[in-house]
Order: C-alpha cells, then sequence, then structure tokens
C-alpha cells in the first residue's frame, strides 16, 4: 500500500499572497476548455468564431465559480454557514460543489445563447466535450488537498492517510485519483471522440449527462460522504447521488428526443 505524501496545498507565496494547488487547478480546467473549444471553433465546418469561444469561456468561468461555491454552500455548508454568516465568502477555505457549478454553467449557458442568437442546445452540445480535462485536473487538487477520502479497504491499491493530525495510518480508497480518471479522463475521452463528426441536437448533452451521472453515482460507493451531511438514508445514500440522479434521468429523455426528432445542429454549416 501507499502512504499519503501530504502535499502542500500552498504552490508559491508572494509577500502576503498565497496561490493554492486548487485555484491552480481551476486555472488549468478553463485553459483546457477555451484550448478544445478553441480547436472544435477552427474546423472548417464550424458556426463558431474565436471571439465566440473567449466570450463563452468568460461566461462559463462566472457561471462554474458562483455556481460552484453557492451550490456547496446550499447543499453541503448550511451548518457552517450558520456558525458563521461570512462562510460563503470564504473561498480561500475550500468548498466547491460540482452540480453547483453545472448548474450555474447551464445558467451562464442559456445567457450566452440568447445573447448571440444560439439555440440553447446547440451550446450545450458543443460544450459537451470541455469539462472532462478540468474535472480531472480539479480532483487532482483534491486529492492534493487531502480531502474526499473514500472508504476504508484491504487492497493493495489503498492509500494510507491519517484521519486526525498526528492520528494513525487507515488504509482508504483514493476516491479524488478515481473521481479524475473516471469522471474526467474517460468521460472526455468518450465525449470528444464522438464529437469528432456532426451529431444529431441534444446527443452529446445526452451522453455528456448519462455518463457523468453513471460515473458519479458508482464512485460514491467508495467515496465517504461529507461529515457535516453523513448517508442520507439507508446507510448508502449520498447527496452527490441524489443530485446525479436528476442528471441521469435527463440525459435519457434527452438521448429518446434526439433519436426521436433527429435535428440537425446548428454548431455545423450543413454540406454544399
Amino acid at each position: 500500500m501507499l502512504t499519503y505524501p501530504h502535499i502542500n496545498p500552498i504552490a508559491f507565496e508572494i509577500g502576503p499572497l498565497r496561490i493554492h494547488w486548487y485555484g491552480i487547478m481551476y486555472l488549468v480546467a478553463f485553459s483546457a476548455a477555451w484550448y478544445l473549444a478553441r480547436r472544435r471553433a477552427a474546423r472548417p465546418d464550424s458556426t463558431w468564431t474565436a471571439r465566440d469561444v473567449d466570450d463563452f469561456i468568460f461566461y462559463a468561468m462566472l457561471g462554474t465559480i458562483l455556481g460552484g461555491r453557492i451550490g456547496y454552500v446550499l447543499f453541503y455548508g448550511e451548518a457552517m454557514w450558520r456558525t458563521d454568516l461570512l462562510y460563503p465568502f470564504k473561498l480561500w477555505e475550500g468548498g466547491m460543489s460540482f452540480h453547483g457549478g453545472f448548474l450555474g454553467v447551464l445558467t451562464a449557458i442559456a445567457l450566452f445563447a440568447r445573447a448571440r442568437g444560439r439555440h440553447v442546445w446547440d451550446v450545450f452540445d458543443f460544450t459537451a466535450p470541455l469539462p472532462g480535462l478540468g474535472i480531472f485536473a480539479v480532483r487532482i487538487g483534491n486529492f492534493i488537498n487531502g480531502e474526499l477520502w473514500g472508504r476504508p479497504t484491504d487492497g493493495w491499491w489503498g492509500m494510507r492517510v491519517s484521519d486526525t493530525p498526528g492520528g494513525p495510518l487507515i488504509a482508504r480508497h483514493a476516491s479524488q485519483l478515481y473521481e479524475a480518471g473516471l469522471e474526467g479522463l474517460l468521460l472526455f475521452t468518450i465525449l470528444w471522440l464522438y464529437t469528432r463528426r456532426p451529431r444529431w441536437r441534444y446527443m452529446p448533452s445526452a451522453l455528456f449527462l448519462l455518463c457523468y451521472s453513471l460515473a458519479r453515482i458508482s464512485m460514491e460507493f467508495v467515496r465517504v460522504p461529507d461529515v457535516q451531511l453523513g448517508y442520507l438514508a439507508g446507510g448508502w445514500l449520498t447527496m452527490g447521488q441524489l443530485l446525479s440522479f436528476p442528471m441521469l434521468l435527463a440525459g435519457a429523455v434527452l438521448l429518446v428526443l434526439a433519436r426521436r426528432w433527429r435535428q440537425p445542429s446548428g454548431n455545423f454549416r450543413p454540406p454544399p
């Protein structure tokens, strides 16, 4: 078994300013999304321009950060908010929710689509392959922070970590790394390859929702829930699973609609 190396969460300091690895991983996430979107926009048959991508990433950044923080405070941080009214603003203490960030991005996409006169589902579909590498980077940030550990395990792949400073070492699933691989790299690979050629409207969004929700629901069985919430029911249901079930249902509905309606995507120019 491996022993967790206790990586310093602070990458470097400039005077009183501390730059955390977690923040750097968010920068990596947005940079990767921008690069990938620029590559897709550069295709000869794309209806997107480089300026469209730049503006969209700005919308998406605001939606992710605001939605992620608000979502975490509402879904997971109610107890901390009650004891400290300023807690929602203490971003340096960590606490971001994927599902909150997802809702924030959906809002940002809707606003962007309206401002540019695009079909909102075309923007959703264009976005579908972009988050995977970012999710991978942020989960690595969770690992560096030593948070979101999994349940104890006897497997050789377990990571020995202490639950309290100076406490005994307990072998646990490195669920952050599992999620980095499954929700991040695998999700990105599937979506990026699938969207190499034009697909029916709704299909890329449906595939993203189905793949992410199934991956997250599965990972929650080995991941320890947030201590302030614990299990919601039956000794197994977590908030992450509860928030993922609507995504799974929405993905299934979009899949049916895409196959039934077969509408061409507005992200590509029709062939001459």
